[in-house]
């Protein structure tokens, strides 16, 4: 087996076991808010593994290539979706996305 290989299977099972607690995370807890957290973790962290394993394998070839730019697309935009989500949450509760006056208190 080559080095190559190793680093492959490393990212991919990284890769599976974050996604497996972040669905365990997302299930587990009952605050919105919370799961948001598991949820943020689910789409940046994990396919950035299983991402480094496809440049592992491939380089700089067209699935190399296409591989770089879905990557850089999630980085960039799940934690935007992330904060949309969290303010829709808020605006549900709380009626309101600033802070009420009992938060900035205390």
């Amino acid at each position: 087996m080559k080095t190559s290989d190793i680093l492959v299977d490393l990212f991919l099972a990284l890769g599976v076991a974050v996604q497996l607690i972040s669905c365990v995370g997302v299930v587990a807890f009952p605050d919105v808010f919370d799961r948001l957290h598991y949820a943020g973790t689910a789409t940046t962290v994990s396919p950035l593994l299983i991402g480094a394993a496809v440049l592992t394998r491939y380089t700089t070839s067209t699935g190399g290539i296409s591989t770089i730019v879905v990557m850089a697309l999630l980085v960039v935009l799940g934690p935007a979706l992330a904060i949309a989500t969290a303010r829709a949450a808020r605006r549900i509760d709380f009626g309101q996305v600033e802070a009420t006056d009992a938060e900035r208190s205390g």
